[in-house]
């Protein structure tokens, strides 16, 4: 039985969903916070202490300025209204990504929500924002040589976002696209990745704990035999 220590999630098919129900993507988004907070609840209860979710990618700038404006909306209003109940649950919210081209209100209240849920430790959140796993991988290089450290596998990873915080065991890519777009590039060498057919705001609870039961048979071999 594989312990799961790091789930990591790529939330597609939000703007899909929204079309085909409604034709608005934004209402996609909307019902997709529905299911990342029965995922973390899943999480909390199978004693998952990392969630990473790729909230927002530095290529996802390229869509329209009212979607991106309703995104961040979205994500205020989700910490102002819920940094409460993750206090209350143990969950502790690391952001991971470049935060400086966000609103300094934005900046602010993510910095805010980190330093409140700092001391939790039943589940860590990382939320990818402005995250890009190339520019994370350039940044940790660039910083290792600032150091004059030796480019080493040990000191990039010492570099990287998410300095200590363990590989993801697993990854779950909703909507129906079998592909990586960019995220934790570096830290998915051995993960083991579960391309779902359904959109995100589909994806429900026995979705998610079908897939730990099928990761906890699979055999790990890490390049072994």
């Amino acid at each position: 039985m594989n312990p799961i220590k790091h789930v990591a999630i790529i939330m597609d098919g939000n703007g899909r969903w929204g079309i085909k129900h409604k034709n608005s993507r934004n209402l996609g988004h909307r019902e997709g916070l529905n299911t990342v907070e029965d995922i973390i609840k899943e999480s909390i209860k199978h004693k998952i202490k990392y969630l990473t979710l790729y909230t927002f990618s530095t290529e996802n700038w390229r869509r329209p300025k009212k979607e991106i404006l309703f995104l961040f909306t979205l994500l205020e209003n989700f910490l102002l209204k819920k940094i409460g109940e993750l206090i209350k649950n143990g969950i502790r919210l690391k952001i991971i990504g470049d935060k400086k081209k966000f609103s300094k209100k934005l900046q602010n209240l993510l910095f805010k929500s980190e330093k409140d849920t700092s001391k939790n430790n039943k589940l860590q959140i990382n939320l990818a924002l402005n995250y890009g796993s190339k520019d994370e991988i350039i940044d940790a290089i660039k910083l290792s040589l600032k150091t004059k450290k030796k480019i080493t596998k040990k000191n990039i990873e010492n570099n990287l976002y998410t300095k200590n915080i363990p590989n993801p065991d697993i990854l779950i890519r909703t909507g129906n696209t079998n592909r990586l777009s960019n995220f934790l590039l570096w830290q998915l060498a051995y993960t083991e990745i579960f391309f779902e057919k359904k959109l995100w705001p589909d994806f429900k609870k026995n979705d998610y704990k079908k897939i730990l039961r099928k990761f906890k048979s699979l055999k790990r071999n890490f390049g072994a035999v």
